[in-house]
């Protein structure tokens, strides 16, 4: 393999000669050969927006001259386009704080710039990665700011794709709104509810858990971008910062303002452990429900059997006709991972140290992870399962007749001991509620027929006479 040479403080080491990195990232190659994977896509499109509205800045103020600022621009729109992502060859568990990764950015930008302008690979005489694309910059104010936003623009992919699964869920709801069911509570019977009530609710979660996180992530839009090395500015314009956070906001299309205070931004994570911590919040609703919708579709004789979810692919190497809940199985699958992703960021925020939190790199790779297996996991999970579940209303309607918590129904007549016997004894005998209730005597046909109707127990409703008014039915007869 053709090389080049190239030295840096360390001395001498050889660097692909068509390679675009240069010889920081060429010791990070052989520095962390830990996981095979590489930055995210959204992370790298986010640190050349970075980049961008850097020279910008620097260009505006007169610090980059005119030719360089324009080679720095070209290239950094190229790496946000995805041309040069084969070039970010870091792993993504490499030195603290992304150092590597930051310089494999600058050094990207800088020979891709240095191309634009008529140099070479390698050479750095036109632009360099150091002096120029990383001109009044710090990895300690750039990497936060790159992952805060590389979040921001993955969170605008999950956030439709959350709301077609709550309507998804929603529309389910009217669909099975007649449909009568028993509800259940400690895995046991329970009263009478609605089916579409079940799925409604799954709705209602999925919109509670996507506007908790829409809040937790506008603490991302806070930049310590400007503050340097520890959050106080050296080497920078006293007007850089506010327009290289103006940039970056016209740039990427995001609202980003510039932190009240840069040393907070550089010492503190805090945006990053509330955004994870929403999306675990949101992967155990997501854990809850896709467990529901095995229970309920278990079976086919043998279980509940209340709902059909869409076949989609045959269940068993052995057992002919068998099949699985595969996307409520995929769904609970990606949803641990996001529980663990947020604990490995837990960690990482609470071991900073003073002026910089080295571990970043650790919150970036588990947080950009989680949106994205989220996206793409709630994509499928809402097209091909929620779309298309079907009911059995014959199903659900016997289980609604069967319940023994039919009785619950009949405490305000006949007070709850009594209730309780009625109970009992159908459990012991297997007859129903209503005919154990009839053979009692406690209340009229018509009141009987009214008060064990189960369509009327799944909305609240003003008993229509007491339980002692209920025994003089008895004393009348």
């Amino acid at each position: 393999m053709a090389t080049r040479q190239e030295k840096d403080s360390l001395g001498y080491k050889d660097v692909p000669a068509d390679a675009y990195y240069g010889i920081q990232t060429a010791r990070a190659i052989e520095n962390y050969p830990i996981s095979g994977q590489r930055a995210h896509p959204t992370l790298i499109r986010a640190i050349a927006m970075e980049k961008q509205a850097a020279a910008e800045a620097n260009l505006a103020l007169e610090l980059l001259q005119p030719k360089i600022a324009e080679a720095i621009l070209l290239a950094a729109k190229e790496v946000q386009s995805g041309k040069w992502n084969n070039q970010f060859v870091v792993d993504v568990f490499q030195a603290g704080a992304g150092v590597s990764f930051h310089m494999n950015t600058n050094e990207v930008i800088a020979n891709r710039a240095e191309e634009l302008a008529g140099g070479h690979l390698g050479e750095y005489k036109l632009v360099h990665p150091i002096d120029h694309v990383n001109y009044g910059q710090s990895t300690n104010d750039v990497f936060p700011t790159a992952m805060r936003l590389a979040a921001l623009l993955e969170l605008e992919r999950l956030y439709p794709v959350l709301d077609d699964l709550a309507n998804a869920f929603e529309a389910k709801g009217k669909e099975f709104h007649e449909i009568l069911k028993s509800g259940r509570t400690h895995m046991q019977d329970a009263v009478p509810m609605r089916l579409g009530q079940e799925f409604t609710a799954y709705g209602g979660a999925i919109r509670r858990s996507a506007k908790q996180l829409r809040e937790q992530s506008e603490l991302l839009r806070e930049l310590g971008l400007g503050g340097s090395a520890v959050g106080t500015g050296i080497n920078t314009h006293p007007d850089y910062r506010a327009k290289a956070i103006a940039n970056l906001s016209r740039i990427s299309g995001q609202k980003l303002v510039p932190a009240d205070d840069m040393r907070y931004a550089m010492q503190s994570n805090l945006a990053m452990s509330s955004v994870s911590s929403a999306l675990r919040n949101l992967a155990l609703e997501i854990i809850r429900i896709g467990n529901d919708l095995r229970l309920l579709s278990s079976g086919p004789n043998t279980g509940f059997g209340e709902i059909n979810l869409p076949a989609l692919q045959p269940g068993s190497s052995i057992m002919p006709g068998k099949i699985n809940p595969v996307m409520p199985e995929l769904a609970a699958m990606v949803s641990f991972q996001v529980v663990g992703n947020d604990l490995a960021v837990a960690m990482a925020v609470q071991a900073g140290q003073l002026e910089l939190n080295v571990m970043m790199p650790a919150m970036a790779l588990n947080v950009l992870q989680s949106i994205t297996i989220l996206t793409n996991m709630l994509r499928v999970f809402t097209d091909k399962c929620v779309a298309g579940i079907t009911a059995n209303p014959k199903r659900n309607e016997f289980y609604a007749q069967s319940t023994v918590s039919l009785a619950t129904a009949l405490n305000p007549y006949i007070g709850y001991a009594k209730a309780a016997e009625i109970a009992k004894e159908s459990v012991a005998t297997g007859k129903s509620i209503i005919d154990i209730a009839r053979s009692k005597q406690y209340l009229s046909e018509e009141q009987i027929r009214e008060i064990l109707d189960p369509a009327r127990m799944t909305e609240p409703r003003i008993p229509t006479q007491t339980a002692g008014e209920a025994k003089i039915v008895k004393l009348k007869k």
